[in-house]
């Protein structure tokens, strides 16, 4: 039976938009790293960003350079702040993925779509303006003081929505950042939008779509 939901939540970068973080990671450290070591560099970058958005609130630019100068740290290589600034610089440039303008499109003038991003608020604008669709809501880890997967982020979203978890049907290509926080908190609907971020978990209770194009199905349209 298709859900229908009064909002359709999504996480932005991954999800919607085309996460670069790791293309230029690759990029930049390659004449440092070896080719044959560079999979595990990515990953442990990955793991410094979740890391560094677990506390209080920072702001982006600062989890980001952190995240980069302990990297940098484990690997025994040089940290060069200008380096780590064009993390921060290129993610308002990153374009959506291919399925999502046309998915998007079938759904947005039916439910309303809302964007809780770990982002800050001068950066994703520029982001959301190319997704294809109008959003009801944009919502920021700067607006909330809090990143996902920390549950106050969520939180902040459902106060300012004026709505309660079972209200939504949350959207998102990360189980560690958002569908496991969205389960915790009783959002029985889930989608994973399975991009190959991260391995899959169906006791999280998601309905499971390899992109954005499948999801008009999950809510009947």
């Amino acid at each position: 039976m298709a859900i229908r939901p009064k909002y359709i939540t999504f996480d932005c970068y991954g999800t919607l938009t085309r996460f670069r973080m790791g293309d230029m990671a690759r990029e930049m450290f390659a004449d440092r790293i070896p080719a044959d070591k560079m999979e595990q560099f990515i990953a442990d970058f990955s793991s410094y960003r979740f890391d560094e958005v677990l506390g209080d609130w920072q702001p982006y630019e600062v989890v980001l350079k952190n995240s980069v100068r302990r990297l940098c740290k484990k690997w025994k290589i040089q940290y060069f702040d200008h380096e780590a600034h064009q993390y921060y610089e290129a993610v308002p440039t990153w374009k959506p993925h291919a399925d999502v303008p046309a998915g998007l499109s079938k759904i947005a003038n039916e439910i309303p779509l809302v964007i809780l991003s770990n982002a800050s608020d001068n950066q994703i604008h520029s982001n959301v303006a190319l997704l294809g669709a109008p959003f009801h809501r944009v919502y920021t880890a700067q607006m909330a003081q809090a990143y996902k997967p920390r549950l106050k982020a969520f939180e902040y979203m459902f106060d300012s929505l004026g709505c309660n978890p079972e209200d939504v049907l949350h959207v998102s290509s990360s189980l560690r950042y958002d569908l496991m926080s969205a389960h915790d908190l009783g959002i029985v609907n889930k989608v994973f939008v399975n991009r190959g971020h991260g391995p899959g978990n169906p006791a999280y209770g998601y309905t499971e779509i390899a992109d954005i194009g499948g999801l008009p199905a999950v809510v009947g349209l």
